[in-house]
């Protein structure tokens, strides 16, 4: 009876405890949901047992949350927003004591606080990958002692690792740092762990040498290191691994000041590895000529060694019959030789790149018997020669081909268009290929990139086009001979991202079939013969990008007709006939780059221009514009990083990741063009995000230049030559301290020169030449280094003598930098006028009197 008394309390807890979850874990739970953007609660709220929630476990014995996985992949932030604007104390988590595993990664939160995370001393499993905190948040993860796995990567942690943190974690199997900006030396106790199995501290910022030594107590149960990416430096000796039996994955890539010592003669390493990744570092060149170490390795499967500048003959005897590779990167080195010395079929590899060698010969007419099953081919960058063999169709798993940049001539297999089901990068850039476009197929079946810039394909693209991109379709003809009118109205591509037609010879009017491409983001037709107007659009392109230049187009801009003007940040309407005023360009509310020079615009510059808070280069040269230059543009902002607004990049939205390889498949742009320094340089990518240009030459503008101007410290490149601006030039100019080329030329400018502008260290190109200036020039700093050419058709302008003090307010006592009539212009002295005159009607009358008096003069006209 008292058994029965004793246990009837029980008959009532029990199922209370089994039917719902802890009231204190309910409420945490729903606070760390209100916390986070874009987490899916669904289903949380339909009971009141968060044991039957999703991403909820539960101990059968306990009803405590033993397990949370809340890696939801929260909203990303916006691009130039702080990542981690959404705060969570972490107190919130010392509500599950029970708490064994937690994934909370991908969730971008910044964790304050660490208190509440110490109390969980059952924890195992910790995944914070994707959040942020500082590095002294690890110290209180020391004390979480049962932890086997800690992921921390992409945390924004920045500064010293403490080194105390792993004496007591003493059960980690499983650390994971990478991707973060950690400083200092690594410590020695992250080596030393007794039970440590993979180790990744890549992509950080740590320095010195790898605490790593024959004395040192290393632990024998590494299974993967992963020190890659980093600033190592010092010695380091394969010979140090002689303990690591488990050893299957090393990586030490990407410390280019790591000496890594690989060959030892007669040593047989007590491991076999799977991956090997050296890739640009401070490896032993003779890997490959004395190949001791790689000899032992009988069961690799990733090889990278790439970016190395490894030289001599290519590494035939990798490609043996019972070779296990699958991933094999030697891109980027100086191995010679041919691929005919593959002979025998490597059924197990996957991906092999040989970019950027000096691979000769051509390709194996066999060679899809060599690599029966590869996915991804990379021989772009070589001196391969002859035709490409057809047979390359027959292999059925290849996603990726690279043969740019070589020497391949005949015409491109129309099979790798239209019947290639699976491929998805076809990148032949740089040949010389020909025959018609695209091999006269007009249903292709590529997924993703078409590259065939380059080369000397001809014809007229079709007029029917199919095909079905997947969501970032590319498709690259410039520099080629295609020909005649363009004309879409029949294409179907869709997901079409990027059209790139620069540089052919298309002619005819700009027809509006082009309309109908409306996933396009950026589009090319620079550099043909195509006229007319621009076409109207029902629904205006959403273009990032629009380069027109270069063709024989007019008539008016009309807003709002042909592309978006609020999502266009690249406009290139250059060297074409367009005219009409440019009060358009205010709605231009995105762009960085605008490139209007050599057309007919006119009328005035609106001070609506200054609202253009992204703007970094500018070129208006070579127009009609007229009136004054708003003193606002010394105002302009320069907002934004564009690398982070999918500036040169567009959308990468696929990827191709391998082991040893990881492929961008985005659009890379060929740059944007700006005259400096008297020439028309290029610049590639993102280098937009550091350069600042103004280019308002050859125009009719007129007044004083604005002041203002000297706010753009930034800037580096502005040439107002070739106007009509008057008055001073501004003091102020010196407060440019990036300014590299400054062209003034050939204006009615007056007075001094500001000798402020000497302390213009960045200054390469000076030119105030053809000016009204007087005074001396500046004989100190950096103005004192152009020579004369910079300074002449300045009538009262001199240098001052030897010896002599020339300043502003000084009568100038120097010879003249401009002599009336030097460089080819007539003499305007009034006295060498009247001399000039008087000899030539005295030379006249004597002449006169010669012929008509002298007997010989007579006889010569009578013969005439």
């Amino acid at each position: 009876m008292w058994l029965w008394l004793c246990a009837l309390p029980l008959v009532f807890v029990v199922p209370l405890v089994s039917d719902a979850c802890f009231t204190e874990e309910r409420i945490a739970l729903l606070q760390i949901s209100d916390s986070l953007r874009g987490m899916s609660t669904m289903g949380w709220l339909d009971t009141d047992d968060c044991c039957s929630w999703e991403s909820v476990t539960c101990s059968n014995d306990t009803r405590r949350v033993s397990s949370l996985q809340l890696s939801l992949n929260g909203v990303p932030p916006e691009p130039e927003s702080d990542p981690c604007s959404v705060k969570l104390n972490s107190t919130v988590f010392s509500a599950f004591p029970e708490l064994q595993f937690l994934d909370f990664s991908m969730n971008h939160v910044l964790f304050q606080g660490s208190d509440g995370l110490v109390g969980l001393s059952k924890l195992r499993h910790l995944d914070l990958s994707y959040n942020c905190f500082d590095a002294s948040f690890m110290e209180s993860l020391g004390k979480l002692v049962p932890l086997e796995v800690l992921h921390l990567e992409f945390t924004a942690m920045v500064g010293a690792l403490p080194a105390s943190v792993f004496e007591n974690l003493r059960d980690l199997k499983e650390l994971d740092l990478s991707n973060n900006q950690l400083t200092g030396n690594l410590p020695v106790s992250l080596f030393t762990l007794p039970r440590i199995e993979h180790l990744n501290v890549s992509q950080n910022l740590f320095e010195g040498s790898i605490p790593w030594s024959s004395r040192s107590n290393i632990s024998s149960s590494f299974r993967t290191l992963d020190i890659s990416m980093n600033k190592l430096s010092g010695n380091f000796s394969f010979l140090w691994l002689r303990n690591l039996t488990n050893l299957e994955k090393i990586d030490l890539s990407g410390n280019v000041h790591l000496a890594i010592g690989v060959n030892f003669p007669g040593w047989t390493p007590p491991f076999q590895l799977k991956e090997l990744l050296l890739s640009d570092c401070g490896i032993d060149k003779s890997i490959f000529a004395e190949p001791h170490f790689l000899r032992t390795q009988n069961y690799l499967e990733v090889l990278d060694l790439s970016n190395n500048s490894l030289s001599g003959s290519f590494p035939s005897w990798l490609f043996a019959p019972q070779s296990t590779l699958l991933y094999l990167n030697l891109g980027n080195n100086l191995l010679s030789g041919s691929l005919d010395q593959i002979i025998s079929a490597q059924t197990n590899l996957l991906a092999i790149s040989l970019s950027l060698n000096r691979i000769s010969g051509h390709l194996p007419a066999n060679i899809s018997s060599i690599f029966p099953n590869a996915t991804l081919l990379d021989f772009s960058g070589n001196t391969i020669a002859g035709e490409i063999p057809s047979n390359l169709c027959n292999i059925s798993s290849m996603e990726y081909l690279d043969l740019s940049n070589n020497n391949l001539s005949g015409e491109l297999p129309s099979c790798l268009f239209a019947e290639h089901l699976i491929l998805k990068t076809l990148k032949v850039s740089n040949n010389k290929l020909g025959g018609p476009v695209l091999g006269g197929k007009n249903n292709l079946s590529i997924r993703w990139e078409i590259y065939l810039d380059g080369n000397n394909f001809e014809g007229e693209l079709p007029r029917y086009l199919t095909g079905n991109f997947e969501s970032v379709g590319t498709m690259d003809f410039h520099g080629n001979k295609l020909s005649g009118k363009l004309d879409v109205s029949l294409w179907n591509l869709t997901d079409l991202l990027s059209l790139n037609l620069a540089s052919n010879s298309l002619t005819g009017e700009l027809d509006p079939s082009i309309c109908i491409l409306t996933t396009m983001f950026l589009l090319d037709i620079s550099n043909n013969n195509i006229s007319g107007s621009l076409p109207n659009c029902n629904n205006p392109l959403a273009l990032l990008f629009l380069n027109m230049s270069g063709n024989l187009l007019s008539g008016d801009i009309a807003p709002y007709s042909f592309f978006s003007y609020s999502t266009v940040t690249a406009l290139d309407l250059s060297y074409n006939q367009f005219t009409g005023n440019i009060d358009w360009i205010q709605t231009l509310g995105e762009v960085r780059y605008l490139s209007l020079g050599s057309n007919k615009f006119n009328g005035q510059i609106s001070p609506n221009l200054c609202g253009l808070h992204y703007l970094r280069i500018i070129d208006l040269s070579d127009n009609q514009l007229s009136g004054s230059l708003p003193p606002c543009i010394g105002d302009l902002l320069f907002e934004g990083k564009s690398s982070t607004l999918l500036y040169w990049s567009l959308i990468c939205g696929r990827w191709l990741q391998y082991p040893a390889f990881r492929y961008p498949c985005c659009y890379e742009q060929r740059g944007f063009r700006f005259f400096t320094k008297y020439n028309l340089y290029t610049y590639r990518r993102n280098f937009i995000d550091l350069f600042f240009g103004f280019d308002f030459s050859y125009n009719k503008l007129s007044g004083e230049i604005p002041p203002e101007l000297g706010h753009l410290t930034n800037l580096k490149a502005l040439n107002l030559s070739h106007n009509n601006f008057f008055g001073k030039i501004p003091a102020s100019f010196a407060n440019m301290s990036e300014i590299e080329s400054l062209d003034l030329s050939h204006n009615e400018l007056s007075g001094a020169i500001p000798r402020q502008l000497s302390h213009l260290s960045s200054l390469a190109v000076f030119s105030v030449a053809y000016n009204n200036l007087s005074g001396c020039v500046p004989d100190a700093g950096q103005l004192s280094l152009f020579d004369m050419t910079s300074f002449e058709g300045n009538r009262d302008l001199r240098k001052a003598s030897p010896g002599s003090v020339c300043t502003a307010g000084s009568p100038p006592d120097g010879p003249p930098l401009w002599q009336p009539g030097a460089g080819g212009e007539e003499a305007m002295d009034p006295a060498l006028y009247a001399v000039s005159a008087a000899s030539f009607v005295l030379s006249f009358w004597i002449t006169v009197g010669f012929i008509f008096c002298h007997s010989y003069g007579q006889r010569m006209v009578l013969k005439l």
